[in-house]
């Protein structure tokens, strides 16, 4: 009983963490998707690629948001502490994702270039944490979230590789050891800090509409991206 109860806890939390980091990665990514259209609107392989990442984020939080109502509830109410690209943005740049100078990132190659190795190195480190939990002993009996992680660790490495191709294609450099650093710092955060405190803590809340409600059509079913 205790066991059962511990474990539907901690999926639940983990759901929660991950609904909230795949809503937040396509939504970015419209951003980022602004920024590319109006830096290189004829590299329509790069703009293919990163709409399939975008596609790809929805799709993963689509199915997020299909397990929890095959639960019964709503994810609990995480925020932008949870997440991955939030937190390394605001410690790169300084400022939270939403504030973030779109004009600014269309105009600058460095700009452009660290919000390309913050995506990279995020996107890489979610392939490793799916690869955790795929062997995960709490998460290995629930099927149905397996088989979102096996469809989740399929899909990443296609979406650290456009960042990591205009990078290596414009001749600038890869992550250093401190921006690793920091993108270990972020996961132990999580793991260490922010986990066990949510876990224990009764008080959190569950939302009460899904992130998506107020998103338009064209938010919620992208296009299908072609590449040229």
């Amino acid at each position: 009983m205790l066991v059962s109860a511990f474990r539907r806890r901690y999926l639940d939390l983990l759901g929660s963490i991950y609904i909230y980091n795949e809503h937040r990665g396509y939504t970015s990514i419209d951003r980022v998707l602004e920024a590319v259209r109006a830096r290189a609107p004829d590299d329509h392989q790069l703009i293919a690629d990163i709409e399939k990442h975008r596609a790809d984020e929805r799709k993963h939080y689509v199915m997020f948001k299909r397990w929890f109502e095959l639960r019964g509830q709503m994810p609990l109410l995480v925020d932008r502490t949870c997440g991955h690209i939030d937190r390394f943005v605001e410690i790169i740049f300084r400022r939270t994702i939403d504030q973030l100078d779109t004009d600014r990132i269309i105009a600058e190659d460095d700009e452009f270039e660290k919000l390309c190795r913050v995506i990279s190195l995020t996107e890489q480190r979610g392939h490793k944490q799916v690869l955790v939990l795929l062997k995960h002993p709490l998460v290995k009996p629930d099927k149905a979230l397996i088989r979102i992680f096996q469809v989740i660790e399929r899909d990443e490495p296609s979406h650290w590789a456009p960042y990591d191709g205009w990078l290596k294609g414009n001749g600038k450099r890869e992550p250093r050891w401190w921006e690793r650093a920091i993108d270990t710092f972020i996961h132990s955060e999580l793991l260490f800090l922010k986990l066990p405190f949510l876990f224990l803590n009764p008080w959190v809340k569950r939302r009460s509409e899904w992130q998506d409600a107020n998103e338009s059509v064209e938010a919620r079913t992208p296009a299908v991206p072609v590449a040229a």
